[in-house]
């Protein structure tokens, strides 16, 4: 990926490790679904109403929402109020990675490089060093339900990309769609009626803080960015920068509620960091293919012709490119046509 994207990954990873505290220090006495709930009303309102809606068909739209926010957020906000710490909440929900990186093999064809499995590979080793240094005192409903919320993320990343939708702000607002309704009905199954008018009634300013940061900073944004970054390029490049969210939770737990890490949490964590390193290192691109164009098209098309940015070959047909690089292929044709019948 080119700087400017390493950067943004890099910053979305970063406001998405302090989210997992900003969750705990904010939630109180809401239910988790109903909080789940409430985040996703902010990111709809008003922006469904003003931004145009993602063009991919209604299942698919609310198949990425469903995995991505419903399940995802779901999954993570029941198990933290199991009693998962930020921490290691931030830490188990990586394991998107895995499932981003295989899912993406398996169906879209993306063959991760050496250096990406290899860097995949030091970033769960990190992660598992980061775990066996917090003395394996975690719940284990909590544990599983974190895993549940992880295999969702992993399978919206790769439906995202299978879909060649354009991510940003669109794609985020609209697929939430599949959110406040259902985390709505679930609350009020679990916690009851009376849970849920109970929760309604312990909102206060942390509760909305902690919303506004979550909806606008962590979900419009973040997300925005991520699936942005995801419509350009390989999952397998993308993904695992989300293994640096673990230890910027880490860090935010020790600023925010002293919880300081161990010398064992610390190396795990600089495992993490060289694994992303590792693994977001991409391929010199070709420069006939750069020259063109290609390269971005190709990977915005998930594959399907041109440049492949997963392998770094060349296959037919060509994608449509529009815009620019379609009238400069044209051009070049054009030219190479009537070079052919002048030396004829």
């Amino acid at each position: 990926m080119p700087p400017l994207d390493r950067l943004l990954a890099c910053a979305v990873a970063t406001v998405w490790g302090f989210n997992f505290v900003v969750i705990e220090w904010g939630r109180g006495d809401v239910p988790p679904l109903l909080f789940v709930a409430l985040r996703f009303v902010v990111v709809l309102v008003p922006l469904v109403l003003v931004l145009p809606r993602p063009d991919l068909p209604w299942r698919v739209l609310l198949g990425i929402g469903a995995l991505l926010s419903l399940g995802q957020f779901g999954f993570l906000y029941v198990a933290m109020a199991a009693g998962l710490a930020p921490g290691l909440a931030a830490l188990v929900l990586q394991a998107q990675v895995i499932v981003t990186v295989l899912g993406a093999a398996a169906v879209l064809g993306e063959r991760p490089r050496r250096a990406q499995w290899l860097g995949v590979l030091l970033g769960v080793l990190g992660l598992v060093v980061v775990g066996l240094a917090r003395g394996g005192a975690a719940p284990l409903v909590g544990l599983g339900l974190c895993l549940l919320g992880a295999t969702s993320w992993g399978a919206g990343n790769v439906l995202t990309r299978r879909s060649g939708a354009q991510g940003g702000l669109p794609l985020v607002v609209w697929s939430s769609l599949v959110v406040p309704v259902p985390a709505l009905g679930l609350s009020l199954l679990v916690d009851g009626p009376r849970g849920v008018a109970d929760g309604l009634a312990a909102i206060d300013g942390r509760a909305i803080a902690s919303t506004l940061y979550t909806a606008v900073l962590a979900s419009l944004v973040g997300y925005g960015v991520f699936s942005r970054l995801l419509s350009k390029h390989p999952a397998g490049e993308v993904a695992p920068y989300a293994l640096l969210a673990p230890p910027v939770a880490m860090a935010s737990a020790w600023l925010v509620f002293d919880q300081a890490p161990t010398p064992g949490e610390a190396v795990g964590a600089a495992l993490v960091i060289g694994g992303v390193a590792l693994a977001s290192r991409s391929r010199r691109p070709m420069p006939s293919a750069a020259g063109l164009g290609v390269a971005g098209a190709g990977a915005a098309q998930g594959g399907q012709g041109g440049l492949d940015a997963a392998r770094g070959e060349v296959r037919a047909p060509l994608p449509d490119l529009g815009g620019v690089a379609e009238r400069d292929l044209a051009d070049l044709a054009g030219l190479e046509h009537r070079v052919i019948e002048q030396r004829g």
